[in-house]
């Protein structure tokens, strides 16, 4: 039963949240906030994590209209009074894995927990692709959202990365982010959701060697210079190193000069949408690619020089 307007979820760590109505003013993490707009759900507000500055950062937001929504700051600057005098309905956040309030300072999230409704979803790497954003659907839906998922343009950018990945002499693809002109990070496949589904899609990547982190193995970029990708995924997050600052490094100018360079966003929103256009543009770098897995060195769509 569900008398009157009552709503009640049940977020990822099997923790029940029952409030009166529907909430209408929702604050969240920068990517779920980013999720819920793509469902035509406009949050009040959104909060980032330890990696962000000052500023929301852009490659999470999606389309939200940032100018148009309060920031209640990141990390350790998250302003709780301010995030708690907004008297939101809701706070949608995200966890790794565990449970925790993924972002913010423990201290931070157990007080905004004993004062507000707080749903949190896991995007951790035991979890799948299509699996957190049906989760994520679930939530918009509950919430009254206004714009159906883009089921159908998904569907159609799977089956073309399907296809194009298929073809004899599929180019290899590695993931990395770029932490300064001395550093990588690459990424292990097999711990990001995202790059899980293009390999179940039949998309090439590359596996970096044993060691290091479990999501990253830190290199130079020599190391990643000699795995020769024919296609690099390179973090567009604000926290990563921005592609014009590395260009001191003669061994990124020689990953720039032989593969072609798209953009990957390990937070982008769990929606349809942003599902869709992210398989899109791993197809798109596919297709650029010529049949003996050289490049011209061209850029993917919306593979510039975004920070």
């Amino acid at each position: 039963m569900n008398p009157g307007n009552r709503w009640e979820f049940t977020d990822d760590r099997g923790h029940l949240t029952v409030v009166p109505n529907r909430p209408a003013r929702v604050v969240a993490y920068i990517q779920a906030g980013a999720t819920l707009w793509d469902h035509g759900l406009r949050p009040l507000g959104v909060f980032g994590s330890h990696h962000d500055g000052a500023a929301p950062d852009p490659a999470k937001a999606g389309e939200l209209p940032l100018d148009e929504l309060r920031d209640f700051g990141a990390g350790s600057g998250l302003d709780l009074d301010a995030l708690l005098a907004a008297e939101p309905d809701l706070v949608v956040a995200v966890s790794y894995g565990g449970g925790q309030v993924y972002g913010i300072d423990p201290e931070a999230a157990k007080r905004l927990e004993e004062r507000l409704p707080v749903v949190v979803l896991d995007v951790g790497k035991d979890r799948t692709f299509d699996g957190i954003r049906d989760r994520f659907t679930e939530l918009a839906r509950s919430l009254d959202a206004p714009r159906p998922p883009a089921v159908a343009e998904l569907d159609r950018a799977e089956s073309r990365l399907r296809t194009t990945a298929a073809w004899p002499d599929a180019p290899r693809v590695l993931a990395l982010s770029a932490a300064d002109p001395a550093t990588a990070y690459l990424a292990r496949p097999l711990t990001w959701p995202d790059l899980r589904a293009l390999g179940e899609l039949g998309v090439t990547l590359i596996e970096p060697e044993e060691g290091g982190g479990a999501n990253w193995r830190t290199v130079g970029w020599s190391e990643a210079a000699a795995l020769e990708p024919d296609i690099v995924l390179t973090d567009v997050r604000a926290n990563a190193e921005p592609r014009a600052r590395l260009r001191d490094s003669a061994h990124w100018r020689a990953v720039e000069e032989r593969a072609r360079i798209a953009p990957w966003n390990p937070e982008a929103p769990y929606s349809h949408l942003a599902h869709a256009r992210f398989l899109d543009t791993v197809a798109d770098a596919i297709e650029g690619v010529d049949g003996t897995n050289g490049t011209n060195g061209a850029d993917a769509a919306d593979g510039t020089d975004a920070p």
